[in-house]
C-alpha cells in the first residue's frame, strides 16, 4: 500500500496579498484589509503589518495604534473569492480529493502521487510555482501523513515555505512546539493546561491520558491524541452546504428600526444571491440581533415552500424583526441566515409558476446584470440613498 500523504496549503497574508499584487505601491509597506472606522477589524495583514503585531481579528483602532502610518483598505470579499477559486483549480489539476478549509487554505490527498508526479514534495513545488506565476500570490505548503501534521507544518514554513514532515517523524516534528499551537487548542485552553504543567505538545503528549479525561472530558482525549500524532481523517472533497448566512457589525451604534429594516434588505439580497449562485433554496428564515452591551438573539420561521426569492427572505426576517421589543441600549450587529437547503433544481414540477417561482427568476436577471455592471447597477428603492450610506456599503460587499 502507498504511503498516505496530506498536503496542506494555506495562501500568505491572503488578501492584502491580492491588494499588494493589484497596486505596486502597497508593496513592502504595511498593508490591512477590514473596517477601520467605528467597531471594524483586522480582516488580514501583510507580513509588513504583522511585524507591528497586528494579526487578524484585532480591533481596527488597536492596529492604528500599532502601526498608526499603516495603510487601512476596505477590500472586496468578492474578488477575494474570484482569486480563490483560480488557486483551488490549480489544486484539483493535482488530485480529485481537495478539501478547502477557507477561501485561503485546503487540504490535498497526495497518496499515490509518486508514479505520476514523483510524489508529493514534486507536487508541491509545482503548486507553489504555478500559484506563483498564473495568480501572482504566494503560498507556503505543508507534507505529511496527516491532516494535522500537514497544517501545523504549513504555519513553520511561513510565509512561502514548503514543509516535509517524513514518515515515522510526525511526534518529534509535533514534540517541541507549543501547547497553543494543536490544532484545538485556543487561548484559553493552553492557560488551562499551563496550570498542569502542559506547555510544550511533547509535555501533553506524555500526560495521563485518563488524567486528561477527568479534568477535560472528551475534548481532552482528543487532544491526547492529537499531540501523540494520531490523526486518521481523511481529507472530505465535498461539503455539504446547511446553511447560508449573511451578518454585518454597525460602525456604530444602531438605535432606530428603519436603519435595521435597510440592513436587513442588503443581507437579504446577499444571502439570496448566494442561494441563487449554489443553486440551493431554504425552508427556514433566521434572523440574529446583537445589542450594544453583546446580548445575542435570534429567531427563525419556517416557511411553506423552499425559497431563494430576496423577496421572501426579506419579507420574513422584517416579520421576525417585528416580534422583538428594540432594545433601549441600541444594536451592534444584525444578521439573516436560510436554513434547511435543499437542490433548486428537482422535485416534482408544478403546472404554473408560483409567485415565488416570478421572483426568483426576475432576481436571477438582476444577478445577471450585478454580475456583468456591479452591484450599484440594480438597488432596491430604500438602498438608493438610506439615511446612514455605509448601509449602501455593506450591500456592495464593503
Amino acid at each position: 500500500m502507498a504511503p498516505r500523504w496530506i498536503i496542506h496549503a494555506d495562501l500568505d497574508a491572503f488578501f492584502a496579498a491580492v491588494e499588494q499584487r493589484d497596486n505596486p505601491e502597497l508593496r513592502g509597506k504595511p498593508v490591512m484589509v477590514g473596517g477601520r472606522m467605528g467597531r471594524g477589524v483586522v480582516a488580514a495583514a501583510s507580513y509588513e503589518a504583522r511585524a507591528f503585531g497586528i494579526h487578524a481579528a484585532m480591533p481596527a483602532a488597536r492596529a492604528q495604534r500599532l502601526c498608526p502610518h499603516g495603510i487601512f483598505l476596505k477590500g472586496s470579499y468578492r474578488k477575494y473569492q474570484a482569486e480563490s477559486a483560480r488557486v483551488m483549480d490549480i489544486l484539483s489539476d493535482y488530485s480529485p480529493t481537495v478539501e478547502p478549509l477557507s477561501i485561503d487554505e485546503a487540504f490535498l490527498d497526495a497518496t499515490g502521487l509518486e508514479r505520476w508526479k514523483g510524489g508529493p514534495v514534486v507536487v508541491a513545488e509545482e503548486i507553489r510555482e504555478r500559484v506563483r506565476e498564473e495568480c501572482g500570490l504566494t503560498i507556503s505548503i505543508g507534507i505529511a501523513s496527516s491532516k494535522l501534521v500537514a497544517k501545523m507544518a504549513t504555519s513553520t514554513g511561513k510565509p512561502d515555505g514548503l514543509v516535509l514532515v517524513p514518515q515515522g517523524g510526525e511526534r518529534a516534528f509535533l514534540a517541541p512546539l507549543p501547547v497553543g499551537d494543536l490544532w484545538g487548542v485556543g487561548p484559553h485552553m493552553a492557560e488551562r493546561l499551563r496550570v498542569y504543567g502542559i506547555r510544550t505538545i511533547r509535555q501533553l503528549a506524555e500526560y495521563s491520558c485518563d488524567a486528561l479525561q477527568r479534568a477535560f472530558g472528551v475534548w481532552g482525549v482528543q487532544a491526547y491524541q492529537l499531540a501523540n500524532a494520531r490523526d486518521a481523517r481523511a481529507v472530505v472533497p465535498t461539503r455539504v452546504v446547511k446553511s447560508v448566512s449573511n451578518e454585518s457589525t454597525f460602525p456604530h451604534t444602531v438605535f432606530d428600526r428603519t436603519t435595521l429594516l435597510h440592513m436587513l434588505m442588503a443581507l437579504a439580497e446577499e444571502v439570496g444571491r448566494r442561494l441563487r449562485a449554489k443553486g440551493m433554496r431554504g425552508r427556514t428564515v433566521a434572523l440574529k440581533l446583537r445589542s450594544a452591551d453583546f446580548v445575542t438573539q435570534s429567531r427563525q420561521t419556517v416557511i411553506a415552500r423552499p425559497t431563494d426569492a430576496t423577496d421572501v427572505i426579506y419579507a420574513e426576517a422584517k416579520r421576525l424583526l417585528a416580534s422583538f421589543h428594540l432594545h433601549a441600549g441600541g444594536y451592534r450587529l444584525i444578521g439573516v441566515g436560510v436554513h434547511d437547503l435543499t437542490l433548486a433544481a428537482g422535485g416534482q414540477l408544478p403546472l404554473w409558476l408560483e409567485p415565488e417561482d416570478r421572483l426568483s427568476q426576475r432576481d436571477q436577471a438582476v444577478d445577471a446584470i450585478r454580475e456583468k455592471y456591479g452591484m450599484g447597477a440594480v438597488l432596491r428603492a430604500p438602498l438608493v440613498a438610506p439615511a446612514e450610506t455605509w448601509v449602501t456599503r455593506v450591500f456592495a460587499g464593503d
